[in-house]
């Protein structure tokens, strides 16, 4: 299992660059090509929402980028340190519900992208996995 990790910090400037990154490993993965461009926006809205969350929250810890090859699956865990409501907790600031609704927006946009993907939230940060099936590389015809 080959693992790449990624580190930034939480500037909109920087998710370009996780996209890009996260297109070629799982190119080389084995992640069908139709699929890339999936990727691309799958991992762009996660690492944006990341983004926002630690901006929102002033977090200046970095966002973190897991890109997981494993057999006959590509994975990429995107990370957030940015405390997340538990069920049942009320919502205090006026704004939070536009953020609680941005949020949901955004996950809705990677439900939409990725089959298997799982979403889970703490009060100490957040993770999104997404999950794509891999072809293994065929051998050269002689």
């Amino acid at each position: 299992m080959a693992t790449v990790e990624l580190r930034f910090s939480a500037l909109p400037e920087h998710v370009r660059t996780a996209r890009l990154v996260a297109a070629a490993v799982a190119r080389r993965a084995g992640v069908d090509e139709a699929v890339l461009d999936e990727v691309r926006l799958a991992v762009g809205e996660a690492c944006s929402r990341a983004v926002g969350l630690h901006q929102s929250s002033g977090i200046s810890a970095p966002v973190k980028v897991a890109l997981i090859e494993e057999e006959k699956q590509f994975s990429i865990e995107v990370g957030d340190e940015a405390p997340h409501a538990a069920p049942g907790d009320t919502p205090g600031a006026a704004n939070e519900g536009e953020e609680v609704e941005e949020d949901e927006m955004g996950l809705a946009v990677i439900s939409g992208l990725v089959d298997d993907v799982h979403v889970t939230t703490g009060h100490d940060g957040g993770l999104i996995r997404m999950t794509w099936p891999t072809t293994p590389p065929t051998a050269a015809l002689l």
